[in-house]
């Protein structure tokens, strides 16, 4: 049996203006296919953040967790900081079938308050935690103001956009390519 149905419900629940502070949308009417995004929380080097996510929901689906990794640049212990690749136990052995893709953003945005250095995605990030604190918290705010704020990166944004692209393709190549505006462009020309 298909988990579409399933799938549309808690596309309901997390829509953009769910007011949790997280959502998701399929990408080109693709329910299997989704970008999230989480808000930094306040209190946190990551306030005022918006990161965006890369969702993918497998065939096995609620069996299976939904695989997900950072798009937007982030200084975190439990995420890579070169793939967005994420370590946290319910996107792998913890998942459970009762478990949605709302709960696993906001898992993910909890995440953010609450590192697990001692058990990392990245070493170098999680050595700056626990070793030097006010330069982790430090580095982490630069690459939220950097990566995650849209103020910062609406320039960027604008000249593709006056190139002749949308907002959304914009927006995903620069993502894709590490907000490397050249690289984003060669990306939508397809070189």
């Amino acid at each position: 049996m298909s988990a579409d149905p399933r799938i549309r419900k808690e596309l309901k629940e997390c829509g953009e203006e769910n007011g949790s502070g997280v959502f998701a949308v399929p990408i080109s009417g693709d329910i299997h296919n989704l970008r999230g995004q989480i808000l930094g929380s306040e209190d946190t080097p990551f306030q005022g953040g918006k990161f965006n996510i890369e969702i993918k929901i497998p065939s096995g689906y609620p069996f299976e967790p939904p695989k997900m990794r950072f798009i937007t640049k982030i200084w975190h212990p439990n995420i890579s900081s070169q793939t967005g690749a994420i370590c946290l136990d319910i996107l792998k052995d913890q998942w459970s079938p009762a478990l949605t893709i709302k709960t696993a953003l906001l898992s993910l945005q909890a995440l953010l308050c609450a590192a697990e250095p001692t058990d990392p995605q990245d070493a170098v990030v999680a050595e700056m935690y626990m070793k030097n604190r006010a330069e982790y918290d430090r580095k982490a705010k630069e690459w939220t103001d950097q990566y995650a704020n849209e103020d910062a990166n609406e320039g960027p944004i604008q000249r593709i956009c006056e190139m002749g692209f949308d907002r959304p393709s914009a927006i995903t190549a620069l993502e894709e390519n590490g907000w490397n505006e050249e690289a984003a462009v060669n990306a939508l020309l397809g070189m």
